[in-house]
């Protein structure tokens, strides 16, 4: 019978005996990782999430109204990647993850001119009509917060840009997204029709003066 160290305590333990680890319910290093990578590799975490617009909507039923929302989330790595989601739940937080899954798997590549878009587009998508212009270094992003999210999650800089129809911030994602979509360097279209781009001719050097000396000064013309 164990004893007791004083009189009505419980009786205390002995040491643990072999082969028994730690207490815990810790998972071992390794096991239950949750990271998710894109296609091209990159870490999942790294990518921007914003949300543009949340929408409730109500159905009236026997016992009252019965509430659904749905968030527009753009997600992009802000080095030319950038992808737009719409997520339908009962909770905002439910809402958003959805939008943000369907996000990450919609992903496209945008060409872009180091920190701007390499030459002026205009986009419509329904009634919303986008125009996008490039500006020089140190402009910023001069766009609206809809038009906005999306040019900062890509990556965009330096921009100027115009909303021109609807304000509804659905088609205004979208007719961004799709005029982004139409950028074209002028290598790609170079490659696409088989054509090298020229480079310009550097300037011939002029002669330089004879050693020694400075240059000899031109001949008088005849006297009058």
């Amino acid at each position: 019978m164990a004893e007791l160290s004083k009189e009505g305590a419980t009786p205390s333990r002995g040491p643990r005996g072999p082969g028994r680890g730690p207490r815990g319910r810790g998972r071992p290093p390794g096991e239950g990782n949750t990271d998710f990578f894109t296609l091209d590799g990159k870490p999942i975490n790294e990518l921007a999430e914003k949300v543009v617009f949340i929408n409730r909507s109500a159905k009236v039923v026997k016992g009252g109204r019965r509430f659904s929302f749905s968030a527009l989330v753009v997600v992009g790595d802000k080095q030319g990647k950038v992808g737009v989601g719409l997520g339908k739940a009962g909770e905002v937080a439910d809402a958003i993850r959805k939008g943000g899954d369907v996000a990450k798997s919609r992903m496209v590549s945008i060409s872009l001119k180091e920190h701007t878009i390499p030459h002026e587009i205009t986009s419509r998508y329904c009634g919303a009509h986008i125009l996008l212009r490039p500006a020089s270094p140190g402009t910023g992003v001069i766009a609206g917060k809809t038009v906005r999210a999306v040019l900062e999650s890509v990556g965009i800089k330096d921009i100027l840009s115009k909303s021109l129809g609807s304000k509804n911030p659905a088609n205004v994602v979208k007719a961004t997204l799709q005029g982004l979509q139409q950028l074209r360097l002028r290598e790609n279209i170079y490659r696409s029709r088989g054509l090298q781009i020229k480079t310009p001719a550097k300037p011939a050097a002029s002669a330089a003066p004879p050693e020694g000396g400075t240059p000899a000064a031109p001949a008088a013309g005849p006297a009058q």
